[in-house]
């Protein structure tokens, strides 16, 4: 089965972790510190900013039609109300490339980095952060919302919750969670670095992430309702745009006895956020692994299963077991915004692709209305407290000269399309 006409086949990437030189966002001032938790600083990243039009051009020549990527709000707005009329125009720039090559430029507003100032003022824990993303979205799409069609308001806004968790049960594994946190640091390490962290920057680390480590009742209260009003406002001024949020998913496999706890997981990391969402175009799914779930809660896998770099089983599979249960209750178009294996083995890469493909065609064949998969991600890169050693992505970069390297898994994807 080949996919519909007019499928959005291609792969993803968010701004902080390839653009480089970030310096006004809040996890630029955290990697800088000189007890930095990260294990080494963004710095030029792949240098995406400058590079974009032969990164967009090597997706379009594998056969890929869609680009999904964040504008970064620290960059159109380093100062609270002052927006940036050449970073605007970057931005629109590289809207204008994607529609000359006929690639569909899916836009995410906010993938986990704020400006500084947004973190100093206490983040996504303080009310006053709904009004000042509106502004953003607004200003963003009065000026380059006439080129755009998909745009995703918030990235994995249950992302908080999540990390919360994983704090909790203190781990020590990277797999608890679909993000580059270093799980294993301890509790005293991170009251010294968030002491620092305020000293030099008036930052907060608790307030990165969406919330990393406040209440989370009362940051996703915030969350949503920022969803909510920007979404309003951005039909407002396009009404022709299709505008949704992504969440983060997992495919939670109850074991004997653990339904009961499989099902509040679900109703946590998904069912809660329906009534926001049910007015959305869309829904941007984003999973990379399962979770096995037993009456004590989760259940790791046994030592003999292959996992990725990232820590979590490969289980291509977990995608269309998702995406089925998210139809069930979610009635408007599904995009899977992010999907993907970090792996230094690019045949393991091709075979995932391969198995997750298979059975996101077999969802659409039974009627589920998936209207794009873009893999995570085109270009290896920043993976956040992990550094650059992950490597998720279509594309090799060798940092040191910037030279571009495609993998076969790019040729793979692109030939999914034809």
């Amino acid at each position: 089965m080949s996919f519909p006409k007019d499928f959005m086949l291609g792969a993803s990437t968010a701004a902080h972790q390839v653009e480089g030189n970030n310096k006004n966002s809040d996890f630029w001032a955290l990697e800088n510190l000189p007890n930095t938790m990260f294990k080494e600083p963004s710095l030029d990243a792949v240098d995406h900013y400058n590079r974009y039009e032969e990164d967009i051009t090597l997706l379009k020549n594998a056969g890929l039609n869609t680009y999904r990527f964040s504008i970064e709000w620290a960059r159109i707005e380093p100062t609270q109300g002052v927006f940036d009329a050449n970073e605007i125009e970057h931005y629109r720039k590289k809207i204008a490339y994607c529609r000359k090559n006929n690639i569909e430029p899916i836009i995410t507003m906010h993938h986990f980095t704020n400006p500084k100032w947004i973190v100093q003022k206490g983040g996504w824990n303080n009310p006053e952060v709904v009004d000042s993303f509106v502004a953003y979205c607004e200003k963003v799409t009065q000026e380059l919302g006439a080129e755009l069609e998909y745009v995703c308001t918030i990235n994995e806004a249950n992302i908080g919750l999540q990390i919360q968790k994983m704090a909790k049960d203190m781990m020590g594994q990277t797999g608890d969670v679909q993000v580059g946190i270093d799980a294993g640091t301890r509790r005293e390490t991170m009251m010294a670095y968030g002491k620092e962290a305020m000293a030099q920057h008036g930052i907060n680390p608790q307030n990165i992430f969406l919330s990393m480590g406040n209440n989370w009742v009362v940051s996703n209260a915030i969350i949503v309702q920022a969803h909510v009003k920007a979404r309003d406002a951005m039909k407002a001024i396009c009404p022709h745009l299709k505008i949704g949020i992504s969440l983060s998913l997992h495919d939670f496999q109850a074991q004997p006895g653990g339904e009961t706890l499989a099902e509040i997981e679900w109703i946590e990391e998904f069912t809660q956020y329906l009534p926001y969402i049910f007015n959305d175009d869309f829904i941007g799914v984003q999973n990379y692994s399962r979770k096995l779930v037993g009456p004590n809660g989760r259940v790791k896998p046994s030592a003999d299963i292959p996992v990725t770099q990232m820590g979590y089983e490969n289980y291509p599979a977990a995608i269309s077991n998702v995406t089925r249960k998210v139809a069930e209750l979610f009635k408007g178009d599904i995009v899977i915004t992010e999907n993907g294996i970090a792996t230094d083995d690019d045949n393991l890469r091709v075979d995932f692709i391969c198995k997750a493909v298979e059975g996101i065609k077999k969802c659409i064949a039974d009627g589920i209305p998936i209207k794009g998969y873009t893999y995570w991600s085109l270009l290896d890169n920043f993976e956040w407290m992990l550094g650059y050693d992950r490597t998720f992505g279509l594309i090799a970069v060798d940092r040191k000269t910037q030279t571009r390297y495609p993998k076969e898994s790019l040729k793979f994807l692109g030939s999914l399309n034809t």
